[in-house]
């Protein structure tokens, strides 16, 4: 499953450059980006509706003492910005790796069905046996999203031929606006189901805890894993399926993998949030932006700048109308669409 790595460049072939000094520097802006990291992540544990001094916040981080302000940062802020880690790296990659097998700039996690899958399993939940825990909804949003993966995967390898980007697109947007008219039906039919769905659907990390965190891990690890190991035959399939097979690569078990992993980490980020809109469609193109279309860079990119955004949009959602705040899914619409429109007047849009 994996190819050589590519020979330098005919531009380096006429200076007699070396790569190596490209590469340092893709690596020192992966460090940058893991310091902003770390920063927005200090800042999501210290800032909130309660003022609590940084150092006091340092303190009962390192060394819970029992306090209020203890209570305040291990059981609210410190799950809920680990939760915004995770879901951000999650969309990121699985942003990514839509592009990638779709060889499409503006795919992103919903195109297969899965956020909708995912919201079926919560609304067949909610309407039809009653669950309205969050941790409840996990579990059917999980159950959601991996059925409707099969299912496009399913429509899409139907007939002659096999399952191509293009044919598995159809059976997305097919599924989904199916699967959208059931779930219309059901909500106007019941007020109160829709009452409690519309706060999942909205994309919010608050109210979530380490008993949501803890679940969705494992399937968030696995289709992370599987995504950083489809680094090299993602560059092989972008060359075409023909010099894709010469140089060693599978095109057809490299798109299932990718399948896969989309399912575990959309499905994973979906169901512990709700849907979060621009995340895994915008943050692809600063990566690739940054680093060009090798997604040896462009998937490690969009893991550390994806959490980036979204716990930083989530800390602009707690302090710009306190005592209240703003979901994180319609902060980062309303901060990320100007940059994704910047973006898309630049031509390195179409560089995949």
């Amino acid at each position: 499953m994996s190819i050589a790595a590519p020979g330098p460049s005919r531009a380096e072939e006429r200076t007699g450059r070396s790569p190596v000094p490209g590469r340092v520097l893709r690596g020192f802006g992966l460090a940058v980006g893991l310091g902003a990291l770390v920063l927005v992540a200090l800042l999501s544990v210290w800032l909130g509706s309660k003022s609590i001094p940084f150092t006091e916040t340092w303190s009962v981080l390192t060394e819970p003492d029992g306090s209020d302000d203890a209570v305040i940062i291990h059981s609210y802020r410190l799950p809920r910005t680990l939760l915004g880690v995770v879901v951000g790296a999650a969309l990121g990659l699985s942003g990514a790796l839509m592009q990638a097998l779709t060889r499409n700039p503006l795919a992103e996690p919903g195109l297969l069905g899965v956020n909708m899958g995912a919201s079926t399993g919560v609304v067949v939940a909610v309407a039809f046996l009653g669950v309205s825990s969050v941790l409840g909804h996990v579990w059917f949003a999980l159950a959601g999203a991996a059925l409707a993966s099969l299912v496009v995967y399913v429509l899409g390898a139907t007939g002659r031929g096999a399952a191509t980007p293009e044919r598995l697109v159809l059976a997305g947007a097919a599924l989904t606006a199916v699967v959208y008219a059931f779930n219309t039906a059901v909500l106007l039919s019941d007020p109160e189901a829709f009452d409690e769905y519309r706060f999942w659907n909205v994309g919010s990390l608050a109210g979530r805890y380490f008993d949501v965190l803890v679940p969705v891990l494992p399937f968030v690890g696995a289709g992370a894993v599987l995504a950083l190991l489809l680094m090299r035959p993602l560059n092989a399939l972008a060359l075409g399926d023909d010099l894709g097979r010469a140089l060693g690569s599978e095109p057809t078990r490299t798109r299932v993998l990718g399948a896969v992993a989309v399912t575990l980490l959309c499905g994973g980020a979906t169901a512990a949030v709700g849907p979060v809109a621009f995340v895994g469609l915008a943050v692809p193109h600063a990566a690739r932006l940054l680093v060009g279309p090798d997604q040896r860079w462009v998937l490690p990119y969009s893991l550390v700048l994806a959490p980036v955004l979204l716990v930083g949009s989530d800390v602009v959602g707690r302090v710009i109308a306190p005592p209240g705040e703003v979901q994180v899914g319609i902060v980062t619409a309303v901060v990320g669409v100007p940059v994704f429109l910047a973006l898309c007047r630049r031509r390195r849009l179409t560089s995949l």
